[in-house]
C-alpha cells in the first residue's frame, strides 16, 4: 500500500519512520508541513490523488494545549478542519485513515477508566478541537479508525520525560502535580500498535490506547529520575492549584484499552517497562 504519514517529524511520526525499514511491503510517504499543508484542501486532494495514496496515518496536530486557549483559529485549522480534508480526500480513493486523538476529549471528572462508549465532554480548546476532528474524520471517511491516546512521550520531540531529564540535572528541586492521574504512553509502542492494526486490517471506530498501569505526573517524574539515576534533584508533590495553567487539565484521564486489545489481540507493555526502554535509548 501507499501510506501517507502526516506530522512525520513529531513524536509519533518519528517513531513510525523508525519502524518503516522493517515493513518494506508498503510505500511510506512521510510528510510534514514543508511537504504538505494539510490545512489546504486543494493541496491535500491533489497530493492524495497524485501519489495514489491507499491509507493515511494522521499524526499532525496542534498540541500546545495552553497556547490553544488563545489561538483557537490555528488549533481549529489543524485539529478540526485538516483531518476532515484528509478523510474526504482518502474517501475518494476508497482508502482508510488512522487519526490520532486525545484523552482531552474528556474533562477528567470520572473515577473509572474511560471507555469508547463514554460521552466526550472536553473542557479546553485543545480538547474541543480534537473532538470536532474525530467527528469530521468519521463523517467524511467510511474506513476511519480513531485512536485516543494520552501523556505521549518519546526520544523524539519535546515531552515530559525529556523535560524531567533536563531539569533534573539543572535544578536542586522540582514541584510536580500529584493530583492529575493518567497513564504515560511511549510513542514507540503506539507506533508498533498502528503497524499491527494496518497488517490486520482497518476495523473502523474509536479505540483507546495508552500503556498499562496508572500513575500521577509526580510519580512519573520520580520514576524518570530513578531510572536515569538522577539523585541531585528533589521532586516535590504539588497541587494543580499551585501550578495554574490557561487550559484545564483532566484530573483523571485513565483510558480503558479493552476494545483495542480484544479486536487486535494487542499485548500492551506497562508504562514503567516502556519508560525504562525510552530512557535507555535516550541515554
Amino acid at each position: 500500500m501507499n501510506i501517507l504519514i502526516t506530522g512525520c517529524n513529531g513524536q509519533l511520526g518519528s517513531e513510525l519512520r523508525q519502524l518503516q525499514a522493517a515493513h518494506p511491503e508498503h510505500h511510506w510517504i512521510n510528510t510534514d508541513v514543508q511537504e504538505l499543508d494539510i490545512t489546504n484542501q486543494l493541496a491535500v486532494e491533489h497530493f492524495v490523488a497524485h501519489h495514489q495514496v491507499d491509507g493515511i496515518i494522521n499524526c499532525a496536530a496542534y498540541t500546545a494545549v495552553d497556547k490553544a486557549e488563545n489561538d483557537r483559529q490555528l488549533a481549529t485549522a489543524l485539529n478540526t478542519v485538516a483531518p476532515a480534508y484528509l478523510a474526504a480526500a482518502i474517501e475518494k480513493r476508497s482508502g482508510w485513515i488512522i487519526h490520532i486523538s486525545t484523552d482531552y476529549v474528556f474533562n477528567g471528572t470520572k473515577h473509572l477508566p474511560y471507555t469508547e462508549n463514554d460521552t466526550p465532554c472536553p473542557d479546553s480548546v485543545y480538547g474541543s478541537t480534537k473532538l470536532a476532528g474525530e467527528m469530521g474524520v468519521q463523517k467524511f471517511c467510511q474506513r476511519a479508525l480513531i485512536i485516543r491516546t494520552a501523556w505521549l512521550y518519546s526520544t523524539f520531540g519535546n515531552n515530559f520525560v525529556k523535560t524531567m531529564l533536563r531539569l533534573g540535572t539543572e535544578r536542586p528541586e522540582l514541584g510536580v502535580v500529584f493530583d492529575q492521574i493518567g497513564t504515560p504512553t511511549y510513542a514507540r509502542d503506539l507506533a508498533q500498535a498502528i503497524i499491527t492494526i494496518i497488517a490486520q486490517g482497518i476495523r473502523p471506530g474509536i479505540y483507546h490506547y495508552s500503556n498499562e498501569g496508572v500513575t500521577s505526573w509526580y510519580d512519573f517524574a520520580v520514576a524518570v529520575h530513578r531510572m536515569a539515576a538522577i539523585t541531585t534533584c528533589q521532586v516535590r508533590p504539588i497541587h494543580t492549584s499551585e501550578y495554574p495553567t490557561p487550559a484545564h487539565r483532566p484530573p483523571y484521564s485513565v483510558l480503558d484499552k479493552t476494545k483495542i486489545k480484544t479486536v487486535y489481540g494487542l499485548t500492551i507493555p506497562h508504562w514503567e517497562a516502556s519508560l525504562a526502554e525510552c530512557i535507555k535509548r535516550e541515554r
